[in-house]
Order: C-alpha cells, then structure tokens, then sequence
C-alpha cells in the first residue's frame, strides 16, 4: 500500500521528467543494508517519473566491495551504477574510473550536501559519488537494562565504563550479552571497528615514515581489552559477527550495548523490526582514559557511475532522484522521518520534524566529530579514520583483519596476529614502494 501512496503523494522532482531521455534498464549493484533495500521498494516512483527500469544486485558488504572493485578494474562494464565508499570514490576518480558528478542539475542542490561527505566522495574538488546516506558510529544501549544495573550512561563515555556496563548488563540466563561488537574479518567490517578502537586507544597503522605500528603498545592494549571484553560480556561465535548480525541480534534483545554506525538507529528504534525500540539510548563512541580520540569513523555508502557506461543520462537521473531532498521527502511521508536516510544533507538538520527524532543530535555530533585530516593521536602520513587513503590498504587490511578475527575464534593468540599484522602491512609498503 504505501507505495501506491508514496506514488500519489510525492511531487514530481522537477529536475527529472518522463521522456527527458530515451528509456533504459539500468543495472545497479549496492549492499543489503536496511536504507538500500528500502530504496528498491520505492523504484516504481523512479521509473514512473523517468520511465527508466532498474536491475538490483544486492550483495553482502564484503561480496559486494569485491564484486565491484573487480569490475571497475577491468571494465567489466557488469553496472551502471555501484554503491561504493570515502574509501574508494577519491581514488577511483583519480583513476578516471568514475563519471565526474560535476553537472548535477541546479534543482538537487549538491551545495546542501553535508561537507564532512562532498569532501570524503571528491578528488580535487569534483563530486565522483553522491552520498545516499552518510555516518559515523556511536553507541546504542539499552536504557531499561542500564537502569537496571544502577548505572547511567556519560555522553561520552571511556571504554572503562562500557566493560563496567557490559559486566552490569551481562545476563547469560536471559540470552542478553553485555555488549555486541563487530569480529567479521574484511577491512569494513570488523576491520573498519578496531581500527577506531585502535585510534581511541592511541594507536596507528603508520607511523610518518610509514612503518607498521603493531608492535607498539598502543595495538596491544586496544586488542587484548576488545578479546577481553568481547569474551566475558560478548556472544558466542562474535568473530563471525558483522553489521547486520549484530543489529539482528540487538532488535531481538539480546545485547546490552551495540557500538557501530549511526544509522543503525532507526533501525533499532522501529517497533515494526525491533523488540526494544521503546528502550534505547544513544552516546558517543568511547575513548581510553586519556585518549582524546574517540573509537568514531567517517563513511558513506554513495552512489557512482563507472566511466564507460553506455547509459549515463539514465544513471544520472537516477542518482538525482535517490539522493534528492524529495526522495527525503518521499519516505518520510510514508514511513516517518526516524527512517529516512541521514547525515547526508544539511536542510535534513533544519527540518523541524527530523530534529525530534531522538537519535538526530546525537548522529550528527557523532559525524561532525570525526576529522578524516587527523584520525589518530601521533601524526600520520595518511587521511582517513577507519581505513588508510591509499590504493594498497584494502587487500593488506583484509588479509590484517583475517588475523584478528582469528584471534577472536581462539585459533591464534593476540600476539601472533599482531605479528603477523605487522608482517603483512611492512611487506604490503615495501612492495608498493612506500618504504
């Protein structure tokens, strides 16, 4: 029913009109994240406005970075359009890989785009990605069980005072962990978490001559304290454990605390998907006692279209529409403004309505606090928080993060994964010259 609804209430987007281009089917590939599965159940409203049909690839995360790294790579010209990241959209626009977005029509308004996500999707100052939806990570924790345990979340709490939550909330009886987090090995999956929670506790991937760090201190703590917590307070199985895993896992009620991205939010909080959504609350990422960087990243799943794509008019067309102010407009209208998609444009923030959202603050303080230019506490030579900006960085960190989940099945100690952490990312540089 409510796409029928959607259809007759939303108001034609002026920037697009049936006819303006010859009708194409075009093929998009993104991630099976709750926003993008959303999105294809209001296609009907795109084709209705443009006549263009689209094809959807939905694909697991990790699938789907694959799928469409070696596609691009070798112009396998499979896409019309990819869901990709700040990660990859600099880079593959430095490459000539992607259709600069550098004629966007006056209507969509590309100056409302958040500019913590126009500067992470542009390579010299061209837009090559839209944002459909940006984020950061913060904490998401059950007010109720909280209460409970006599405790009361800090807005910005140390991660000293989540293991004291985690160790509260803890209830093997119930099926309730103290605290769920990301193990999944892939460098934006369970690599992408400890990353930040390597910067909340002071360490780096390089050091400014880039030198692998994992032999300092700083990875050994932030390791040993994650294995720990996770282990005491976390589920079973928690190496396997991704986004989506751990979002089913909160919305059924069994975790005290989530820490991982911002959008989650609406997620948890819909009472049509979530047992607990009367009784969440929300904090920024944790630090270290005496770290000033907090355990937040920077991302944003956006829109691309690889160059050599036969039907760029359509792509364009359709990636005005699902990143338009009006597509906001579309969902909030049928599904209320709690779901649609954030942290990509600014007037989102002025919108009376969203401001009563209970996670809207808290999701842009989350964002805003995240500085790509400075992720970590001693200088690096790189931009970039939860990855490392260079070409190089997604193949050594996945193969990185493979020993750390390791590590977290029990099939290797920490110390070994950080060896072998350390091997890996100095032959990775050497090889690539760096060194």
């Amino acid at each position: 029913m409510y796409l029928r609804t959607a259809l007759r209430a939303a108001t034609a987007l002026s920037l697009i009109s049936v006819g303006a281009a010859q009708a194409e089917t075009i093929t998009i590939a993104t991630v099976n994240n709750g926003d993008m599965i959303r999105m294809q159940g209001y296609t009907d409203d795109f084709t209705a406005k443009t006549g263009h049909e689209v094809e959807w690839v939905t694909l697991e995360e990790n699938v789907l970075r694959q799928r469409v790294t070696t596609d691009i790579t070798t112009k396998g010209g499979q896409f019309d359009i990819m869901t990709i990241g700040m990660y990859e959209t600099p880079i593959w626009g430095a490459n000539g890989w992607l259709v600069p977005l550098d004629d966007l029509s006056e209507e969509y308004d590309v100056d409302d785009i958040l500019p913590a996500m126009r500067n992470g999707l542009s390579h010299d100052g061209t837009l090559y990605a839209a944002p459909f939806y940006g984020e950061s990570s913060m904490i998401m924790y059950r007010t109720d069980l909280m209460e409970e345990a006599g405790l009361e979340m800090p807005d910005a709490p140390t991660w000293q005072f989540i293991r004291e939550a985690a160790a509260a909330m803890d209830n093997p009886e119930e099926e309730i962990n103290g605290i769920c987090l990301r193990g999944k090995a892939g460098w934006g999956e369970g690599g992408a978490f400890i990353t930040v929670t390597g910067n909340s506790f002071g360490a780096r991937w390089f050091d400014e001559e880039w030198n692998a760090q994992f032999d300092q201190p700083e990875w050994a703590e932030a390791i040993n304290f994650y294995v720990n917590l996770m282990n005491d307070y976390g589920p079973e199985g928690y190496a396997t454990n991704g986004f989506n895993e751990n979002l089913n896992l909160f919305q059924q009620g069994k975790c005290g605390m989530w820490i991982d991205a911002t959008v989650a939010a609406s997620f948890v909080t819909n009472p049509d998907d979530s047992t607990v959504a009367d009784s969440v609350g929300f904090a920024l990422a944790p630090n270290a006692e005496g770290v000033e960087k907090r355990a937040n990243w920077l991302w944003a799943w956006a829109l691309a279209i690889p160059a050599g794509t036969q039907k760029e008019a359509a792509a364009k067309e359709f990636i005005e529409w699902a990143t338009s102010k009006e597509y906001i407009q579309l969902v909030a209208e049928n599904e209320g403004w709690a779901n649609v998609p954030p942290g990509a444009r600014k007037s989102l923030y002025e919108t009376p309505e969203y401001q009563e959202v209970p996670f809207a603050q808290k999701t842009l303080d989350s964002i805003n606090a995240a500085d790509p230019n400075n992720p970590t506490v001693e200088p690096v030579p790189y931009v970039g928080i939860q990855f490392v900006a260079i070409p190089e960085f997604a193949g050594m960190a996945t193969e990185v993060s493979q020993e750390f989940s390791a590590a977290y099945a029990g099939q290797q100690s920490v110390e070994e994964a950080l060896e072998k952490a350390q091997a890996i990312t100095n032959e990775t540089m050497e090889a690539a010259g760096y060194r």
